[in-house]
C-alpha cells in the first residue's frame, strides 16, 4: 500500500510544476505561439491532474461513502477541465 501512495504522490505532483509555469505564463517564446491561451490550457490540465488523487486517496483510506462523494467531485473536475480547455479551440473555430 505505500508503493500505492509513493506512485500517486509522484505522478500527481509531476506536471504541477508545468501547470503553474503555464497559469503564471512563464513558458518559452518557442512554444507560445502553440499555446496561445496559455493560462486557460494551465488550468485545464491541473484539473484533469488533479482527478487522479480525487479519485485514489478516498479509495485507499476505504470508507465507501467518501469514494462515491469524491468520485462525484472528480468528475465535476474532470469535466470542467475538459470545458475549459475546449472554449479556446471553440472561439478559434468559430473566428476562422
Amino acid at each position: 500500500m505505500t508503493w500505492h501512495w509513493i506512485g500517486l504522490a509522484l505522478f500527481s505532483l509531476t506536471p504541477f510544476p508545468a501547470d503553474l509555469a503555464m497559469i503564471t505564463g512563464r513558458i518559452p517564446e518557442r512554444l507560445r505561439t502553440r499555446l496561445t491561451p496559455t493560462r486557460t490550457r494551465g488550468w485545464a490540465v491541473l484539473a484533469l491532474y488533479a482527478v487522479a488523487p480525487l479519485n485514489a486517496i478516498p479509495r485507499m483510506a476505504g470508507s465507501p461513502a467518501t469514494t462515491l462523494a469524491a468520485t462525484a467531485v472528480a468528475g465535476i473536475v474532470a469535466v470542467t477541465g475538459c470545458v475549459v480547455a475546449a472554449i479556446p479551440a471553440l472561439r478559434t473555430a468559430n473566428t476562422a
